[in-house]
C-alpha cells in the first residue's frame, strides 16, 4: 500500500499526501491530507501551526482507470495566533485542490465545464456519465455561467453582423476579430445605441466591416467616429441583384418572349440528326407526366379571374369575390396565361458543363474519371461522384437521339432573381440555353441593354476592387433604371470606396454566425443570452 501511495503522488492535485487508497467496483477513493504544516488566516494572513480540530471533505475527482474518482480530504482547523484578529478559528484553504463549499476538485470542474461548452447540458451529462464523471445537466450549465469570460484585447479590425434569435422578430449582433478570425462578443440586439456603447467601451478599433444596414453605420459613427467603415462586397452584389430583379420585373413580357426564343432554339437542337455513336437520353422528368385534376381546378379559376378582369373589375375585388390571393390575381393578369407549375428541378453543378459532356460522350468518351478531369480544367469544382452519377444516368437510360441527352424537360422561364444572375454571370458559367436566353433578352429590349451592361460593369468593379471606376459608374447609372440603387450607394459612398480598396469583408463573420446557429439549435431554443454568449465565445 505504501509503494502504491507514493506512485499516486504525481496523479493528485499539488500539495496533497496520500494516506490510503480504497478500490471498489465502481470508484476509487483516495484518502489525502495537506502536506503543509502551517496555514494562513484568511482574515489577517498570519500563519498558524496550532491545530484546533479536523474534519473530512468528500470531493469528486477525475476518473481513475474508468472508475469514478473521489478524494477524502482531511481538512484541519487552526487557531489564529494574532491577538488582534477577529477570526479565532479558521479552516485551511487549498485553492489548487477545491474551492470553498464545492464538492468537486478544481480540475474536475474544469473538465466538466469543457464538456458542457462542447455538448451542452443534458447531452454533456450523458457524455460525462460515460467518462466516469457523473454530473447533472443543470450543474453543467451552472459551471458555464459561473466561469468568467476570457479577457480579449481590443482588436484593430472587426466585423459585425446580425444573427436571428427568431427570424423576422428578434435579432442580436456578433462581433468578430477579423485578424484572428475569432468571435469576441455577442450583443443582445442590433440597435445603433448598443453598437455605439460597445465601441466606446473598446477604444482602439480602427476598421469595421459591416453589411449595408443603416443602424450599424450610425452606431459606428457614434461609437468610433475615427474608425474606417468597410461595406461588405457580397452584400453590394446582393443589392445589385435585388435592384436588377426589380427592373426585370417591369419587363415581364420581354422575359417571357426571350424564354420562348431560348426554348425554341433548344428544341431545334434536340431534333437535329444524331451523330454516331448515339448516347442514351436521361429518364423523363416528373414535369412531363400527365397533369392531375388539380390543374383543371386552377384552370377554371384562372378563366374566372380573366373574365372578371376583362369586365373591368379591380384586382382587389376579384380576389375578395373568388377567394384568391391578390398576389395570385396580379400574377395571372400580368402573365396573360396560366402558368404550368411543376416540381422545380434544381439540377447540379454538372449541368453547366452538360454541352461539353454531351459532345465528349458522342465522341465515345464514356469514362467518368476522364470526363471529371476534363471539366475540372474548365472550372468545375465538384467531386468525382457527382460526375459518376451523371454518367450512370446516361448508361441506365434507353437509347434515343443525342438531342435529348442532358435535357431535363422543356426549358422554363427563369425567375426574376435567376434572370438577374444570368444577365451578369460569366458566359463560361452558364449553359448554351441560358446564354441564348440572355442574348434574346438583349435583342428584344434596348432599355434593358444599358441596364445590364451597367450591372455587369458594377459586378466586375466589385469583384476586382476597381475603386477608380466608381464615380464614372455612378454618373452613368443615375440616368437609367438603376438610379435608385445608385442613390443608395452615394449615401454610403465612403464605406463602398474602402470596400473596393481594402481586403476586409464580413465573410468570416458569416462563418461564425453559422457556428452560432449550430450551437443555438443544440440547445433546442431554450438557452438564454448569457449561456449562449459563454458557449460561443469560450468554445472559440
Amino acid at each position: 500500500m505504501i509503494s502504491l501511495s507514493k506512485s499516486l503522488l504525481s496523479l493528485l492535485p499539488p500539495g496533497l499526501a496520500v494516506d490510503h487508497v480504497t478500490v471498489a467496483h465502481d470508484r476509487v477513493v483516495v484518502a489525502v491530507r495537506a502536506r503543509a504544516t502551517t496555514a494562513a488566516c484568511p482574515v489577517c494572513r498570519h500563519p498558524s501551526r496550532r491545530v484546533h480540530s479536523r474534519y473530512s471533505r468528500r470531493l469528486g475527482d477525475l476518473p481513475w482507470q474508468g472508475r469514478v474518482g473521489q478524494l477524502d480530504l482531511q481538512v484541519r482547523r487552526f487557531r489564529c495566533a494574532a491577538v488582534e484578529c477577529p477570526r479565532r478559528i479558521f479552516a485551511e484553504r487549498l485553492p489548487a485542490v477545491a474551492l470553498p463549499k464545492v464538492r468537486r476538485t478544481v480540475r474536475l470542474s474544469e473538465a466538466q465545464r469543457r464538456i458542457a461548452l462542447s455538448a451542452g447540458g443534458e447531452a454533456g451529462a450523458r457524455l460525462a456519465a460515460c467518462l466516469a464523471m457523473p454530473v447533472s445537466g443543470d450543474t453543467l450549465l451552472r459551471l458555464i455561467r459561473a466561469a468568467p469570460l476570457p479577457a480579449v484585447p481590443t482588436p484593430r479590425v472587426i466585423g459585425i453582423d446580425d444573427w436571428s434569435w427568431r427570424r423576422g422578430q428578434r435579432y442580436g449582433t456578433i462581433v468578430v476579430d477579423l485578424e484572428r478570425n475569432r468571435p469576441i462578443d455577442l450583443l443582445p440586439d442590433r440597435h445603433a445605441e448598443t453598437v455605439a456603447a460597445w465601441l466606446k467601451a473598446h477604444p482602439g478599433v480602427e476598421v469595421v466591416a459591416r453589411d449595408r444596414a443603416g443602424a450599424y453605420a450610425d452606431g459606428i459613427r457614434a461609437g468610433a467616429p475615427n474608425a474606417v467603415q468597410v461595406s461588405d462586397r457580397w452584400h453590394l452584389l446582393r443589392n445589385l441583384g435585388d435592384a436588377l430583379a426589380g427592373v426585370l420585373d417591369r419587363h415581364h413580357h420581354d422575359l417571357r418572349m426571350a424564354s420562348k426564343a431560348a426554348a425554341g432554339a433548344t428544341m431545334e437542337i434536340s431534333t437535329a440528326p444524331a451523330p454516331s455513336p448515339t448516347p442514351p437520353p436521361l429518364p423523363a422528368p416528373a414535369a412531363e407526366l400527365p397533369m392531375t385534376d388539380r390543374h383543371g381546378v386552377r384552370k377554371a379559376r384562372f378563366d374566372e379571374v380573366m373574365a372578371l378582369h376583362g369586365q373591368g373589375w379591380p384586382m382587389k375585388r376579384i380576389a375578395r369575390t373568388l377567394g384568391v390571393n391578390r398576389k395570385t390575381v396580379r400574377a395571372w393578369v400580368r402573365a396573360g396565361e396560366l402558368p404550368v407549375w411543376s416540381q422545380r428541378d434544381r439540377g447540379s453543378a454538372v449541368d453547366r458543363h452538360a454541352v461539353y459532356l454531351r459532345q465528349r460522350w458522342g465522341e465515345g468518351c464514356h469514362n467518368a474519371v476522364r470526363l471529371w478531369q476534363e471539366i475540372q480544367e474548365r472550372g468545375f469544382r465538384g467531386q468525382l461522384r457527382t460526375v459518376q452519377r451523371w454518367v450512370r444516368r446516361l448508361r441506365d437510360a434507353s437509347p434515343t437521339s443525342v438531342g435529348a441527352v442532358g435535357l431535363m424537360g422543356p426549358w422554363k422561364m427563369p425567375s426574376k432573381r435567376r434572370a438577374a444572375w444570368l444577365v451578369v454571370a460569366d458566359s463560361e458559367t452558364i449553359d448554351a440555353t441560358e446564354q441564348r436566353f440572355v442574348d434574346a433578352l438583349l435583342v428584344r429590349s434596348e432599355g434593358l441593354t444599358t441596364v445590364i451592361e451597367l450591372a455587369r460593369a458594377f459586378s466586375i468593379m466589385v469583384r476586382r476592387q476597381q475603386a477608380d471606376r466608381l464615380d464614372g459608374w455612378l454618373a452613368a447609372a443615375r440616368e437609367t433604371a438603376l438610379a435608385r440603387f445608385a442613390d443608395g450607394l452615394v449615401r454610403d459612398l465612403a464605406a463602398i470606396r474602402t470596400a473596393l480598396s481594402l481586403p476586409w469583408s464580413t465573410g468570416p463573420v458569416e462563418g461564425q454566425i453559422s457556428r452560432l446557429k449550430t450551437i443555438k439549435r443544440t440547445m433546442c431554443g431554450r438557452a438564454k443570452f448569457d449561456l449562449l454568449r459563454h458557449r460561443v465565445l469560450e468554445a472559440a
